[in-house]
């Protein structure tokens, strides 16, 4: 696919030298620029790019109050592009999907256009299955009734949830694979994240990060915890209906009476 691309930046020269860059993507094709944040608003939802590599720091109105003013419509995905680091904790505060320093460098730049392929082809996946299903329905409905039946549960939107979560922590950001994520304990509107022999503390609430985790391998088992079932060796029987999953660390997570069915499904 094309990737249909805006580029907004107050310095002619460094458009114009990410524009060179990028002649070496032959998917990318750049379809406008702007030098400002107004314009950089008007052009993307005139536009509706796939892309926008957006400067951060600009006069008047920067980066983020360009995203602030896309609220209202379907975003493209962004990579923030600035001479000053202490803004990336902020970028990826905003799912920005990369974070590039001035001068962009050309080895920099392919790591980040990979990052952007994978994005929209798992976007690409999910708006495929989306329509489908609403063909489907509207045509043949009788059809779309077995299908749903027969299909694995949530096989169609697999690909919308997060492979990566950005963790902001004492002041640095950390990524973190969510393969190595072992179990989430909630606490309050924070939540620990425990990947074995490390902890992280996000701050959002149990309701909102499952939306973002596959419910495949990440079930709750408890009011306030969250387990990888993928990381569970061995599931203990304990009194009352209750029984502990011991995980690969070694720690051991209660499950209550009524999330153990729920668990059973997947733990074997």
């Amino acid at each position: 696919m094309t990737i249909r691309t805006i580029l907004v930046d107050d310095e002619p020269l460094a458009t114009q030298g990410l524009m060179l860059r990028l002649q070496a993507h032959d998917d990318v094709e750049v379809i406008a620029t702007a030098n400002n944040g107004r314009e950089a608003i008007r052009a993307i939802k005139t536009h509706k790019p796939d892309l926008v590599f957006l400067d951060i720091q600009m006069p008047g109105f920067d980066g983020f109050s360009v995203i602030q003013g896309l609220m209202d419509v379907d975003p493209p995905l962004f990579v923030f592009v600035t001479a000053y680091s202490e803004h990336a904790l902020r970028a990826f505060e905003v799912q920005a999907v990369d974070y590039l320093e001035k001068p962009v460098l050309e080895d920099r730049l392919a790591t980040t256009m990979e990052r952007v392929r994978q994005r929209l082809a798992e976007k690409g996946a999910q708006q495929h299955a989306e329509r489908l299903a609403e063909a489907l329905a509207e045509h043949a409905p009788e059809a779309a009734e077995e299908i749903g039946e027969s299909a694995p549960a949530a096989a169609p939107e697999s690909g919308r949830f997060e492979k990566m979560i950005n963790i902001k922590d004492q002041g640095q950001i950390f990524r973190v694979d969510v393969d190595t994520i072992e179990r989430i304990d909630a606490a309050g509107d924070y939540m620990c994240i425990q990947t074995g022999d490390n902890t992280l503390i996000l701050r959002e609430t149990m309701k909102d990060l499952e939306k973002r985790l596959d419910p495949r391998r990440f079930q709750r088992v408890h009011r306030s915890t969250i387990v990888n079932l993928d990381l569970v060796r061995q599931v203990k029987p304990h009194t009352n209906g209750e029984c502990f999953l011991v995980l690969n660390s070694g720690a051991q997570v209660k499950v209550s009476r009524s999330y153990r069915d729920v668990v059973a499904r997947f733990v074997h």
